[in-house]
Formats: structure tokens, C-alpha cells, sequence
């Protein structure tokens, strides 16, 4: 018990500094107003807060929890796979950033909702946008709750049931009273953690194998396949395809990414953030997946033998670091999930009240107080907090899976509805709803069928059709105002 409560103690410590920055930042004024402030930190984050509150947002517990553990069973094609991630900080800030900081500026948009209802003029469209930002957040974060509840319970010996009230307490809490800022300074302090992490761990596998020549060599001998990009057919092309669209090219369209660019201090900012994020992010991607790898030649076994892909790195970590060590480095993975999940939470929260409720109320012509929307965005974000955190009670398997599942879903929804309406003149109401509500459809029945084509993920699907419903509706509705 002794040994529990010394792994459970730094966790502890952690979460307490997560809540008081969280009180922190909830005393501060911001500029620009309640909304501003609390959706996307009054638009004065600097370059370092920026690049980590991306790097944090997006590397999700599936990052070190599932990511390596399908490293460790399938080798360095894993790694050569995952390695198209360390350009989505680049790409979101360079094709987006510019863009939609100054769009919002001059809208004085809060939300990615705000914009896309500027854009094409449609209620209906935002209101699908709003719809599909809430669903999809919940699966990422019903992932995000299992995967840090399992791992907090593999780890440090307490129940399941502990894990998940602890992590539900202390995001909910911060992320209810701080609002997008308290989320930034948070997703920093994780980031670093993180990093400290992964150092800790990789330093111990090297230790526990007797170096990395050692390990090569077991991995050569026993495992072979495992050196390879293909690992024996385990990891065709159609994977590496699926894998590059899913993780890679299209997350520049996740909402939870693309409202950084409203959220910077300056293009100074933007342009040193892309650098620190890429960097901080490679180095954070290439490091976990390798540790997984080199854990299967310190372990020995197969996945199953500890208990499945996502039980890897808990029994790993327990096996290879000292007991006064481990409650350090447990945090570097728990900070991925509550920064996930404070990060979409409170981009859901912003589509249910700015998105939904406010536009309503202003278009009715009904004035809302800045004490009632302060009321209202902190209920609304708890009260989402704990719907997930119900959901999560029973766990699901696989929690890569369903955060796949998630950045699909948000990536067929929102990927052309953004890079046609912010790069083209052409794009269409028509068109962004049939691919915004078509593609989204029939990408869930792809995934609930297991329709694979060509051995490519769904995402290939929703995409794909998507793509066509988005220049059908457009192509459409320009012939229906040149015959009007």
C-alpha cells in the first residue's frame, strides 16, 4: 500500500497545480470580454503557451497509451507510419493561422462555428457544425477518460472507478472556471510533463535491455520483421495511406486545432510557435513509438500475454522503473488525457453556448448578460464534463480506436467546409451542407459496416464522397444563380 500511495502521491501533487492554475487564471480579466476571454483566451497567447497548448491538445493518451503499444507489436513501421504527425502543428498555423486570426478579428468571431457561418450565410450549417463538434468530442473524450482511468489503475494499483472521479474532477473543475486560457497555461505545464516523461521511461528501456545495440540485436534475433517497414504484411500500404490521411494531412481541420489561430498575440507568435511545435511534437511522436518497439525487446512477449495493445506501456513502465520514479512518470501520459479532454471540452462547450444559445438569443433580439453567459458557459461545460465522464464508467476496448473514429468524423465534417470557404470564392452554401452532412453520414455507416476499400480506413470514404457532395452542392447552386 505504501508503494501505491508513493506512485499516487506526484500524481496528486500534479492535479492540485492543475486546479489552482485553473482558480488562477479565473480571478484575471481578460481583454475583449467575457466570451472572448473564456472561448479563446482573449487572443494573447504567446509562441511558447501556443505551441504547447497545440502539441498538448493533440497528443491525446491514444499517443501513449495505444500508439505504442501497436508500436511494440508491429516494429518500426509503426514509427514510420506516425511519423507524418510532426508536420500538423506546421501545417494548421501555416495554412489556417493567418487566415482565420484575421477573419476573426475582423468578425469578431470566438468560435470556428462564428466563422463558418460568416462564410456561407447559414444557420442550418452552423448549427450541423455545432452538432458534429459536440458528438465527435464526446467519443474523443469517453477515450480520453478510459484510457488515463485504465492507466492511473494498471500503474498505480487503485481502482478504476478512482481514476476516472479523479481525472473528472480536476478537468471538469479547471476547465469549467478557467476557460480556454486556464486550458492553454494547463496544456503547457502537461506538454513539459509530458516530455519529462518519455525522457524517464526511454532512459529506463534502454537500462532494462542493457542499451540500444543490446535491444536491436534481441529484436534482430527473435523478431526480425519487426526492422522492417512492412513487418511482414502487417503494415501494407493501404495502413500507411489510411494512417497519413487520418493522422496526418486532414487533422489541419480539426476545430480543436484550427481555433488556436484565433487565439495568438501576433503573426510573431504563429511563426515561432510553428517551430517550437514542431520540434517539441516530433520529438514527443518518434520517442513514445520507439519506446514501444524497444519494449518488445526488453518484455519479451506478445501484446496479449500483458493483457492487450493499450496495457503495454502500464506494464511496461512498471516493470522497468524504479517504484519511487514511476508516480513522476505516470503523470507524462495522465497529462496527455486531461489535456485532451480540457481541450475539446471546452471547444464543445463554446459550440452548445456561443454557437447554439447566444445566436439564438440575438436573433430573437433578447440581450443575455455577461453574469448570465458566465453562468451558463461554466454549467454548460461541466455539465458536458460530466455526461462524458458517465459515458466512461463502462469502459470501452481499444481506445485508439474510438479516438480514430473521433478525428475522422471531425475531419470529414470540417475538412472541405474550411479549406474551400477560407481559399475559394466558389464554395457553396449547398455544397458545404450535403458534405458536411452527407459526407459525415455515410462516413459513420462506413465505419459501422467495416467497409474498407482497397484496405483503406473510412476516413478514405467519408472523405472521398464528401469531396463530391461539396462540388456537386456548390456546382449546383452557382447554375441555379446564373438561371435565376
Amino acid at each position: 500500500m505504501n508503494g501505491h500511495l508513493a506512485v499516487l502521491l506526484p500524481l496528486l501533487g500534479f492535479m492540485a497545480a492543475m486546479l489552482a492554475l485553473g482558480i488562477y487564471v479565473r480571478r484575471q480579466s481578460h481583454a475583449g470580454g467575457f466570451l472572448s476571454g473564456y472561448f479563446v483566451g482573449g487572443q494573447t497567447l504567446g509562441a511558447f503557451v501556443l505551441a504547447m497548448t497545440m502539441v498538448a491538445t493533440y497528443s491525446s493518451v491514444s499517443s501513449f497509451v495505444g500508439g505504442p503499444g501497436m508500436a511494440y507489436e508491429i516494429g518500426f513501421g509503426w514509427i514510420y507510419m506516425a511519423v507524418i504527425q510532426t508536420m500538423t502543428i506546421f501545417l494548421v498555423l501555416g495554412i489556417f493561422g493567418k487566415k482565420v486570426a484575421r477573419l476573426a478579428r475582423r468578425i469578431h468571431a470566438v468560435t470556428i462555428v462564428d466563422i463558418i457561418r460568416h462564410r456561407y450565410q447559414s444557420d442550418v450549417l452552423a448549427a450541423m457544425a455545432a452538432f458534429a463538434i459536440v458528438v465527435f468530442f464526446a467519443a474523443s473524450m469517453v477515450a480520453q477518460f478510459v484510457g488515463g482511468a485504465q492507466l492511473f489503475a494498471a500503474v498505480t494499483g487503485y481502482s478504476y472507478e478512482l481514476g476516472l472521479v479523479l481525472f473528472g474532477i480536476v478537468v471538469v473543475v479547471y476547465t469549467s472556471i478557467g476557460g480556454f486560457r486556464a486550458v492553454a497555461l494547463t496544456d503547457t505545464c502537461c506538454a513539459i510533463v509530458m516530455m519529462l516523461g518519455i525522457v524517464l521511461l526511454f532512459y529506463y528501456v534502454l537500462e532494462a535491455g542493457g542499451g540500444l545495440q543490446a535491444i536491436l540485436a534481441e529484436l534482430r534475433t527473435s523478431h526480425p520483421e519487426m526492422l522492417t517497414p512492412t513487418a511482414a504484411g502487417r503494415m501494407p500500404i493501404s495502413l500507411y495511406v489510411s494512417q497519413w490521411l487520418l493522422v496526418g494531412a486532414l487533422t489541419i481541420a480539426l476545430p480543436q486545432s484550427v481555433v488556436r489561430g484565433i487565439s495568438y498575440r501576433s503573426s510573431r507568435d504563429m511563426h515561432r510557435a510553428m517551430i517550437i511545435g514542431t520540434v517539441v511534437i516530433a520529438f514527443m511522436n518518434i520517442a513514445v513509438n520507439l519506446v514501444g518497439v524497444l519494449g518488445r525487446g526488453v518484455l519479451g512477449v506478445d501484446a496479449k500475454a500483458l493483457g492487450g495493445v493499450d496495457s503495454v506501456i502500464p506494464q511496461l513502465m512498471a516493470q522497468v522503473m524504479p517504484p519511487e520514479l514511476l508516480g513522476l512518470a505516470i503523470i507524462g501520459p495522465l497529462a496527455a488525457s486531461i489535456s485532451t479532454i480540457s481541450g475539446v471540452l471546452i471547444v464543445a462547450s463554446s459550440a452548445v453556448v456561443k454557437d447554439v444559445y447566444l445566436h439564438h438569443m440575438q436573433k430573437r433580439g433578447r440581450f443575455v448578460s455577461e453574469k448570465t453567459l458566465r453562468r451558463l458557459s461554466m454549467g454548460v461545460t461541466a455539465a458536458l464534463g460530466i455526461i462524458v465522464f458517465i459515458l466512461a464508467i463502462a469502459p470501452p476496448s481499444l481506445i485508439w480506436l474510438i479516438n480514430m473514429f473521433a478525428f475522422g468524423g471531425l475531419e470529414t465534417a470540417f475538412f472541405w467546409v474550411l479549406v474551400f470557404g477560407l481559399f475559394t470564392k466558389w464554395a457553396r452554401r449547398t455544397g458545404a451542407l450535403a458534405a458536411m452532412g452527407g459526407g459525415t453520414v455515410i462516413y459513420c455507416a462506413a465505419m459501422a459496416a467495416g467497409f474498407k476499400p482497397f484496405g483503406l480506413h473510412p476516413i478514405a470514404v467519408g472523405i472521398t464522397v464528401s469531396l463530391v457532395f461539396f462540388l456537386l452542392g456548390s456546382w449546383w447552386e452557382m447554375r441555379s444563380e446564373r438561371t435565376a
